[in-house]
């Protein structure tokens, strides 16, 4: 018998691609079998640095609930089909629709994950306009819509937005944000904790106001409770007192900066000691604040989730970009910085308006950007008549867990003529589509992070090849959404031509970057490109209609009134927030054995005050109620959280009979999105506001 060679060893370099970070891992093969992922020390951005998220994209490759071809879904349940029969299917439903009912009674809605594979943003575009339609939703209005409406607002396109430069700063304030679990987030920093521990080792001081004590708190200098929905009467504070205290100066940023009289003028009413009884921080705390932030000699202001799914997220988004602008820390060493990517994302020649061209039929909300607000998504659905939503397309997205009163997106999806989903799983959204097309997953694709590199914290630049190659007859998602575009578009009986390869369009996208750069380059440098530090890009980065940075933007000024109206408030009911854990960024890693181990992270955080005022013990199970739902959870009191506020953690909910999650339904939890109400909005963009939702809390007996 003749002896098989053995199996020869190699090392193979990528990006994980599954959150923001983009940590550079080395990944140890023998054969076909990975023995080892760890982080990859000569990447230029991570350098050596991978969290538990890293592990599991072998989870996902070797994931047995990963459907690898075409699925319809029958009375008997799912059957495999061939590619050809489901292509044809999608766009002989797609097409029906559309000439019955018109374009727009296709829906289109992209998740999360959609912008982690370079071949769906390259090609889905293509699909899409090709659908004709404008109801189009995406996780952004669930996510970052305010940051995008601020930095078109204020610096003219909506991809214009400040990263903090945090290996230079010496201030860093954090405002409804915890890095050290999400690995930053429209601020790609992996490692955040030793760049933390670099601001404190260099004699700088990093400050945090959240409802509750996360993880970035606990390694911060300083932590303020605030309370939720609140930090735009905190940040109109902040800069009324920068003007009442003389610290605003605006330095080489007055030469192309407008509406600075105006803005004062707007701040007046909101002093320090309005604002204290809506926000819970005395007022000499927050002149504290200001003070330590303005006197610094470099600082930078950084608000994420927390502020943007709230209320007032248009206004606290803008408000964290003027406070940058007013101390000067805009587009400076150490401040709030626009990056200078290989590829880049901002090519419009001006200023555009995108904003409210057209509506949602029934609450009549605006469009942003070729986007309507998706808590409208379930209404356009259910209501009859013209214009109504009979088919939906969805992409990377599982927006029964991810959008607010998912119980009635659920009982909408159930009544669609036609449902196709490019997914790798069923999940609790997919289990209602007719058909689903699996892509190949993250081991099988090329990978490039257009966007990330866009909200990185140091410019670099690479490009990851297949470790594997896609299982037999599978398909890239480039390839899937190229297909549907051919058919969608090319007459009935037409050949079709094979689908481009996305990254030609990568080539063209590199090579007229300011870098000139190719694939080539790339390829020959697999743990990537170190392209240097921030640097100044103003004015020549200015996209509005003066190349002005516009301080005092009407919009904004004209929904301070709302804001003006919170003044002395406080909410006579407890107020729900989310949470984000280091081991979970989207549902689907609830599938993957090395994510969910250790304790049950899915439990409600009470304050002990809140909780003896109930009834409720520690590890006991309580009932959740807000206006559109309930759910049932454990509770986990402890004094973490700001009394009056109660947190649940995002993604879970894997309990809908039907779905193909086999791990995630043994960690199944409770969905805060059986809570959150579609009808909290912010009325300034149409983000949703799921932060703050007003709830009840009972023990179960």
């Amino acid at each position: 018998m003749t002896a098989q060679p053995a199996a020869q060893r190699r090392t193979h370099y990528r990006t994980c691609n599954l959150c923001e970070a983009m940590c550079g891992l080395e990944i140890e093969l023998e054969g076909e079998e990975i023995l080892a992922i760890r982080g990859d020390p000569a990447d230029p951005l991570s350098q050596g640095h991978i969290c538990p998220k890293a592990v599991a994209l072998q989870d996902v490759y070797a994931d047995p609930d990963r459907l690898k071809h075409p699925v319809r879904r029958t009375p008997a349940g799912w059957e495999q089909i061939s590619w050809e029969e489901a292509f044809d299917e999608v766009a002989r439903q797609l097409k029906g629709i559309r000439e019955r009912h018109g374009p727009d009674a296709v829906a289109v809605y992209q998740g999360n994950p959609s912008v982690h594979n370079v071949g769906t943003l390259l090609t889905a575009p293509g699909f899409f306009k090709a659908l004709g339609t404008r109801s189009r939703y995406s996780a952004t209005s669930v996510d970052q819509l305010p940051h995008h409406f601020a930095a078109w607002q204020m610096f003219g396109h909506p991809f214009l937005l400040p990263i903090p430069d945090l290996d230079r700063t010496q201030h860093w304030l954090i405002l409804g944000a915890n890095p050290l679990a999400s690995n930053g987030s429209i601020m790609t920093s992996p490692n955040v904790r030793k760049r933390l521990k670099a601001i404190q080792a260099r004699g700088g001081k990093v400050v945090v106001l959240d409802p509750r004590r996360t993880e970035t708190a606990e390694a911060a200098d300083a932590h303020h409770f605030i309370r939720p929905g609140s930090d735009v009467l905190f940040l109109l504070a902040f800069v009324n007192v920068l003007f009442a205290e003389g610290h605003v100066r605006l330095e080489r940023l007055s030469d192309f900066t407008e509406g600075l009289e105006a803005l004062r003028e707007a701040t007046l009413a909101f002093t320090p000691e309005r604002a204290a009884g809506a926000t819970g921080l005395e007022a000499a705390a927050l002149r504290q604040i200001v003070r330590e932030f303005a006197e610094s000699p470099s600082a930078v202001c950084y608000g994420r989730i927390g502020l943007s799914t709230q209320a007032f997220g248009g206004l606290c988004q803008w408000l964290v970009n003027a406070v940058n602008v007013l101390t000067g820390n805009l587009d400076r060493a150490g401040g709030a910085m626009f990056t200078s990517p290989a590829v880049e994302m901002v090519r419009s020649k001006g200023f555009e308006e995108i904003f409210g061209r057209w509506k949602t039929r029934v609450r009549g909300l605006p469009e942003f950007d070729g986007e309507l607000p998706v808590a409208a998504l379930a209404e356009e659905i259910l209501t009859p008549g013209e214009g109504q939503i009979r088919a939906l397309v969805t992409s990377c997205g599982n927006p029964v867990l991810s959008t607010p009163n998912s119980r009635q997106l659920e009982q909408a999806l159930g009544g669609l003529e036609f449902m196709v989903a490019v997914d790798l799983y069923v999940n609790e959204t997919t289990r209602h589509a007719h058909l689903i097309l699996p892509p190949a997953t993250g081991l099988e694709t090329a990978h490039y992070d257009l966007v990330f590199h866009t909200f990185a914290v140091h410019n670099t630049a690479k490009y990851s090849e297949p470790l594997f190659p896609k299982a037999e007859g599978a398909k890239y998602d480039w390839e899937i959404f190229e297909e549907l575009r051919n058919r969608m578009t090319l007459p009935e009986g037409a050949e079709l031509p094979a689908p481009r390869d996305p990254a030609e369009k990568l080539e063209q996208g590199l090579r007229s970057g300011q870098y000139g750069l190719s694939l080539e380059q790339l390829r020959a440098n697999p743990h990537g490109l170190d392209l240097g530090p921030l640097q100044p890009r103003l004015p020549q980065r200015l996209l509005t209609p003066n190349h002005q940075i516009n301080l005092a933007p009407e919009r904004m000024l004209k929904d301070l009134p709302r804001a003006e109206s919170l003044l002395g408030q406080a909410p006579s009911q407890l107020q729900l927030i989310g949470r984000r854990h280091l081991r979970s960024n989207n549902s689907w890693m609830h599938n993957s054995p090395r994510l969910v181990r250790g304790p049950d992270r899915c439990t409600l955080i009470i304050h002990p005050r809140d909780a003896e005022a109930r009834g409720i013990a520690d590890g006991s199970t309580v009932q959740v109620r807000s206006r559109v739902g309930c759910v049932e959870v454990r509770a986990e009191v402890s004094d973490r959280i700001m009394p009056g506020v109660v947190s649940l953690p995002h993604g879970y909910g894997h309990t809908r009979e039907g779905t193909r999650l086999e791990v995630a339904r043994q960690h199944a939890g409770a969905s805060i999105n059986d809570l959150t109400d579609e009808l909290e909005l912010d009325p300034l963009t149409g983000n949703a506001a799921l932060s703050g939702v007003a709830v009840t809390v009972q023990p179960v007996a």
